[in-house]
């Protein structure tokens, strides 16, 4: 179990705002960070990580207190067994794959391991290869091995697969998904990709101006209940364009453009980029802002 209670002011674009986290999270979750930037996903995970100090606060992780404020306890990032994955890989040019891998490993007589991870990551054919060879797909599928090596209890992974194509993108997915459940790790991920969050997790935090203002399955948090259509598709808002008395709106959802009929009253409140719930209901489409 892992619970998180903190406070940190943050400085965006919008001004000053308080980060405020008051959540447990149990052990083995896959759990997403959702919201605009600057809402406090990226600092909430550096504050799991240690990279980061809450103004004030606890962070407990199987009743071993990792930070407390009031006791001046703040346990250093080495030493809190969490493995990060970041957008940018992070890799060492001047090492191989294999010696990235073999860095991090806590044990160096654990060499035998590295064959393992290579192995499992199937990336074994990289590993005499130095980071500037590699696709942006190879470097993040090594960034994953390199943190697997020193059998982290939680995995934060900060927008690691924005930057790839939707193809890599899928395939990666599946391999965190795989590896998520073979380890029994817990897994922090920040996204913005409602597709990924549906595919990977099973918990989200909907994060606004600091606060966690909707907490639940992704169902639960992106999808109307209330509606009892045919089919139910997340998608996002490319354009909106009139013709005659009706609307023509693009959305693209699952790498597809799908064109809706709308009503004005339908797309008032609709902007280019808003993420939506398409849906069916007695063959009407349907169009609602999430």
């Amino acid at each position: 179990m892992i619970r998180i209670n903190i406070t940190k002011p943050l400085h965006t674009a919008d001004g000053t705002i308080d980060l405020r986290v008051d959540k447990e999270i149990k052990s083995g979750d896959f759990l997403t960070l959702f919201g605009k930037s600057g809402s406090g996903k990226t600092t909430l995970l550096r504050i799991i990580a240690g990279l980061e100090m809450p103004q004030s606060g606890t962070i407990i992780v199987d009743d071993v207190v990792w930070f407390d404020s009031s006791k001046r306890i703040n346990l250093p990032p080495q030493k809190r067994n969490v493995g990060f994955v970041f957008q940018d890989y992070a890799l060492f040019p001047n090492m191989s794959v294999r010696q990235n891998l073999e860095f991090a490993l806590n044990d160096k007589k654990e060499s035998k391991k590295v064959d393992e991870i290579l192995q499992m990551m199937e990336i074994e054919n990289l590993s005499s290869m130095k980071p500037e060879h590699l696709s942006g797909g190879q470097k993040q599928r090594v960034a994953v091995a390199r943190t697997l090596m020193t059998n982290p209890k939680m995995l934060l992974l900060d927008e690691p697969l924005s930057a790839l194509d939707s193809a890599m993108r899928l395939k990666l997915q599946d391999e965190l998904h795989v590896i998520h459940k073979k380890f029994g790790i817990t897994s922090i991920l920040v996204s913005h990709d409602i597709s990924e969050v549906f595919r990977l997790c099973n918990r989200v935090f909907k994060i606004a101006l600091g606060n966690i203002t909707d907490d639940g399955t992704p169902s639960e948090v992106f999808a109307n209940q209330n509606l009892s259509g045919k089919f139910k598709i997340v998608g996002e808002v490319l354009s909106i364009k009139k013709s005659d008395i009706l609307y023509v709106v693009e959305v693209l959802a699952h790498n597809e453009i799908v064109k809706v009929t709308a009503v004005k009253r339908d797309i008032q409140n609709l902007n280019i980029g808003d993420k939506i719930l398409l849906s069916s209901k007695a063959f009407n489409p349907i169009l609602t802002k999430i």
